[in-house]
């Protein structure tokens, strides 16, 4: 991951045939507006600033993807869960964030179960048009 060099900013600095940008960096849209609900109303946030949050979340999403990945490849499943990314971040040192993951993760397959079996007609479920959940039910941290 990090031995690519490419920039968030599109400098053209990524090398032939590695992954597009755009495949590797979480959108900067979705990133600002994290960033601007943890600043009072008037707040702003420097371009500089969105483009290196934008390159460390994506670099840490792919850090603790990887070690849940190689887990599930030593364990001879080709689909890596929760469970299993919860895991991996015990393992990689960050297991201040696992208590509220835990309660998360608990919550979301809760709902998960109550949709199951609800059919695909309109039955009021709390599916969003992508198939996920949508945010009104789940805890916002």
């Amino acid at each position: 991951m990090a031995d690519t060099p490419s920039s968030p900013a599109g400098d053209g600095g990524e090398s032939g045939g590695s992954v597009r940008e755009q495949d590797r960096y979480l959108p900067i849209a979705n990133i600002s507006r994290i960033m601007k609900k943890a600043l009072p109303p008037n707040g702003k946030i420097g371009k500089d600033a969105k483009d290196t949050v934008q390159e460390c979340v994506s670099e840490f999403i792919s850090f603790i993807t990887s070690e849940a990945s190689d887990k599930c490849q030593k364990e001879k499943r080709k689909t890596v869960n929760g469970d299993d990314l919860l895991w991996a971040m015990a393992t990689l040192g960050f297991e201040d964030y696992l208590e509220p993951l835990k309660i998360y993760l608990a919550r979301y397959r809760e709902l998960e179960g109550d949709n199951k079996g609800s059919g695909k007609s309109g039955d009021g479920s709390n599916r969003d048009a992508g198939g996920g959940v949508s945010g009104e039910e789940m805890p916002s941290w």
